[in-house]
């Protein structure tokens, strides 16, 4: 065991260094003084109504469209239902899917997103899926974005083949370069929900989420809701309500992108120049690097060899059924730039001694 400093690249969270907390305890002190009974009562199962009105404004849709919580794979999911995922994938859906017993196909995905053609020949075969969950900005664990041509295409083989798109964005507010692409929800708010997240644009600790879609699905939703916990935590979408209209979310972002931006460039400048066998496509945005190794390489010995080093990162294959053995998924959000810098070169050593072993 190592008595190094622990570096994770594991976990996808800010650092703490990048959140905003004295803009979250004035803006919790705010929300107290302006609507105590709001906050200390139960609520709806919609949320709580002024984020919703909010969150509605934002997408300019009406209040009945958004519910803010995260339901969909329980409204719409069900036990044999066919259900699309990009390979790889967040690896908390796949769990999600498989537990309810979902028949998951995984369809490649490419740097500029799901290959649309692969997807459409799985479609051509025989298989109706009830809904396809696209990550289409800064895909975890990928970091790969979905162009607007295959989101286009996409929304086509949703309407031809009859079903629902669930774009699951949560990382949409952390471009730090390239140009903003529209929201499929925008492009086709009939056979999307969209979904997103303050956890990754505010703390990870406020745990307040929201769905975007036709008020069909909402309402289901709603009732899935109502019938399970009366109604989500006040306190927290309280919060976040103040956080959000008094501006503080626009500056939380800004130092949070400008923090991503400097750390993607450094760990990427690091790779190069210490693991230059590695193979990844720098993201535009998000949290995630997924790092290719050569063929053969046997990730299960490096992530042991990294852990004598003090370092920690998840194995690619924890995001697949099957395969992708020889890659992995670095976070850089909750890192510092000479952690980047120290990590890699520990990372690096690693892959070095595991290189050595399986060439002897």
């Amino acid at each position: 065991m190592t008595d190094r400093k622990p570096i994770s690249f594991a976990r996808g969270a800010p650092s703490l260094d990048i959140v905003d907390v004295e803009g979250l305890k004035e803006a919790a002190q705010a929300a107290f003084e302006a609507d105590p009974g709001g906050l200390t009562a139960y609520g709806t199962s919609v949320g709580y109504l002024p984020l919703r009105a909010w969150i509605a404004e934002k997408h300019g849709v009406a209040a009945e469209n958004v519910i803010v919580t995260a339901f969909l794979f329980d409204a719409l999911v069900g036990s044999g239902d066919t259900v699309i995922v990009e390979l790889p994938t967040y690896d908390r859906t796949l769990l999600s899917l498989r537990n309810r017993g979902a028949d998951v196909r995984m369809v490649e995905l490419e740097p500029d997103g799901i290959d649309v053609a692969a997807l459409e020949r799985v479609l051509v075969a025989g298989a109706r899926p009830k809904l396809a969950h696209i990550i289409p900005n800064f895909q975890n664990p990928a970091g790969y974005t979905l162009s607007r041509a295959k989101r286009e295409r996409l929304l086509e083989l949703a309407r031809e083949y009859g079903f629902v798109v669930f774009e699951d964005d949560p990382y949409v507010e952390l471009r730090f370069s390239g140009e903003r692409l529209p929201t499929m929800y925008s492009m086709d708010c009939e056979n999307v929900v969209y979904a997103s997240s303050f956890s990754k644009t505010v703390a990870p600790g406020i745990r307040v989420g929201y769905l975007v879609g036709p008020r069909s699905v909402i309402a289901q939703i709603e009732r899935l809701a109502t019938s399970t916990y009366i109604s989500p935590n006040m306190v927290a979408q309280g919060i976040v309500n103040q956080f959000a209209r008094s501006g503080a979310i626009d500056r939380s972002i800004e130092t949070v992108k400008n923090a991503l931006r400097e750390r993607v460039d450094v760990l990427a400048a690091a790779l190069e120049r210490e693991i230059p066998a590695a193979r990844f496509v720098k993201p535009e945005g998000g949290y995630f690097m997924w790092l290719e190794l050569p063929r053969g390489t046997d990730v299960d010995a490096l992530f042991d060899a990294a852990a004598e080093r003090g370092v920690q990162f998840v194995k690619g294959k924890d995001f697949v059924l099957e395969g992708y053995e020889s890659s992995l998924r670095l976070a850089f959000s909750g890192v510092t730039t000479a952690e980047i810098e120290e990590g890699v070169s520990r990372l690096a050593d690693a892959y070095r001694e595991v290189s050595a072993v399986a060439a002897a």
